[in-house]
């Protein structure tokens, strides 16, 4: 978004010999500061979904946006006090590579990510309306709730720059997903776990309603006995299903 290289993997569906104007899910990491590697992504239960995905015939992108780890520490700092500006502007930049390079089709694509990939796809669906369906797996929807609620209160602060939270015009309110929820038109699944004590689990209810009380197409899952990832394989299990 300012010159600078940003790098992401882009995965072909299993066995597809199709080259060109693929559907497409982005899936964004958690962190931020963790990064897509080159390695076998059926295997881990939070993710087996994305290998899955893929044998459906679905083109995945996984973005290593600023905020990243693997490029330094100034890379990995980049996002502090703008989480969901510049770092949502390279992923949004990856996408249109792939369209235009006529990879992938930009009228099928989706949005995914766990954690802060949720908040991402989130706050991604109240940016644009480019994508046509959307999964929030534990995400962010109110920083300000968020900075109530989690064990994790010192995270958020260091990464907003020692913010204010409680100010009415600040960065939590300016990214939070539900500041902007009026502007979504995108069909959204959300998953949550009920135990999560790093995203607690009234953040998905809160985007939910709101989702509901505009009559935007959601559903919301909240796995009883759960902590910040499904880890019953009855639950990976009907959460796989349901993503697909």
């Amino acid at each position: 978004a300012d010159e600078l290289d940003i790098q992401g993997l882009f995965i072909k569906p299993s066995g597809s010999k199709l080259e060109r104007n693929l559907p497409m899910i982005t899936i964004v990491h958690g962190g931020p500061t963790n990064a897509y590697t080159h390695q076998y992504y059926g295997g881990m239960a939070r993710w087996g979904w994305m290998k899955i995905l893929s044998e459906y015939g679905y083109a995945i992108f996984l973005p290593n946006p600023r905020g990243s780890t693997g490029w330094g520490l100034n890379f990995a700092e980049s996002n502090i006090g703008d989480m969901g500006g510049k770092d949502w502007e390279d992923i949004q930049r990856g996408i249109d590579y792939l369209i235009e390079k006529g990879f992938v089709d930009p009228d099928r694509q989706g949005i995914a990510g766990w954690s802060y990939g949720g908040f991402m796809t989130a706050w991604a669906i109240t940016q644009t309306n480019r994508f046509k369906c959307a999964m929030m797996g534990a995400g962010i929807s109110d920083w300000r709730s968020f900075h109530g609620k989690s064990y994790l209160c010192d995270w958020d602060a260091k990464h907003y720059g020692n913010a204010d939270p409680w100010d009415p015009d600040g960065l939590y309110r300016t990214f939070s997903p539900i500041t902007h929820v009026r502007n979504v038109t995108t069909p959204t699944l959300i998953i949550h776990g009920e135990k999560d004590d790093d995203v607690p689990v009234e953040q998905s209810y809160l985007f939910h309603r709101a989702l509901k009380d505009l009559e935007i197409s959601t559903e919301l899952i909240i796995y009883p006995r759960e902590p910040h990832g499904p880890q019953e394989r009855n639950h990976i299990t009907d959460m796989n299903t349901r993503i697909i």
